[in-house]
């Protein structure tokens, strides 16, 4: 059975008091409005919830915590994010590339996105065909501009039309290609088995979204299970990192820029935010004690 939502507009100042009455420790009660104002009570609430005592439905917070404790959470956890999205932006750069060039040489075909005869499901084709004519449409680029006014081919070659599709779309391109030779010849440029590949795309891909619709990243809990090979190609982690927590996910971005770029400073930029931030709770982020010893991490 289902009731009416209970709850009704509060202020900034309303909220603030609120938080004060339940035991969170501040000084500044306009500054704790502006944040409210600014970030939203419901948002900043995912970063007063570690704060509050057991059980923690009473709403009640532990002795001595603070709103600055909570908004060091919350600027811990927006750089988290932001140092996540941008390596994952040269991840993405680097499978779009691939993906395009790899297939577009061995099928001699560069129009290949288009080709239904190199694609496994017919529905999936057609409803990447959709997102395609969507895409291409409405694309303000230049350069789709510039070929749809100077060429009479119904799309752009491959290498033109994945810089303007959506990521998502994208794995599920290569999700769909007919060839399991051609699939795993793309995982190789990554030393991975196809299987695992696209299984890492898709992490890739639920976590680049996570960090563009500023999604809390910090303590998230994934739904996905990423697989792994019984023998990887390169160091990897151990079982001490919990595959459903944010440093597995961290742990496959940096699989990925080993390969891009073998001389990264990825490690020293994470361990950089951690020294920022020496009170974060490792264990909500799945970062075993000893990280800096997994192979993946030497």
């Amino acid at each position: 059975m289902t009731i009416n939502f209970p709850k009704q507009y509060n202020s900034p100042e309303d909220l603030a008091e609120l938080l004060s009455q339940r035991g969170l420790v501040f000084d500044d009660k306009e500054r704790v409005c502006r944040y409210i104002r600014n970030i939203g009570y419901y948002r900043l609430s995912a970063y007063f919830y570690p704060f509050l005592e057991i059980p923690k439905d009473r709403q009640i917070f532990k002795q001595g915590s603070s709103f600055e404790a909570a908004i060091k959470l919350y600027r811990f956890d927006k750089k988290l994010r932001l140092f996540m999205f941008n390596e994952i932006e040269k991840i993405e750069v680097s499978l779009r590339s691939t993906l395009a060039n790899v297939v577009a040489k061995e099928t001699g075909n560069i129009f290949w996105m288009t080709d239904a005869t190199l694609f496994s499901n017919p529905n999936k084709f057609s409803r990447t065909m959709e997102l395609i004519d969507k895409e291409v449409n409405n694309s303000k680029e230049d350069f789709i501009l510039h070929f749809k006014s100077k060429y009479s081919n119904a799309y752009p070659p491959a290498w033109m039309l994945v810089e303007i599709l959506p990521m998502g779309v994208v794995t599920r391109i290569y999700e769909n290609i007919k060839s399991n030779p051609l699939k795993k010849k793309i995982a190789a440029c990554y030393d991975l088995p196809a299987p695992v590949f696209t299984s890492w795309l898709t992490v890739i891909t639920l976590t680049r979204n996570s960090c563009c619709h500023h999604a809390r990243v910090w303590n998230r809990q994934y739904a996905i299970n990423p697989m792994v090979a019984r023998k990887m190609k390169r160091p990897w982690i151990s079982d001490a990192v919990p595959p459903h927590r944010t440093f597995y996910e961290i742990c496959i971005i940096k699989w990925f820029i080993d390969i891009i770029s073998p001389h990264n400073d990825m490690k020293q930029h994470f361990l950089s935010l951690l020294e920022q931030y020496p009170s974060v709770d490792y264990k909500a982020i799945g970062i075993p004690q000893d990280w800096q010893d997994e192979p993946l991490w030497r």
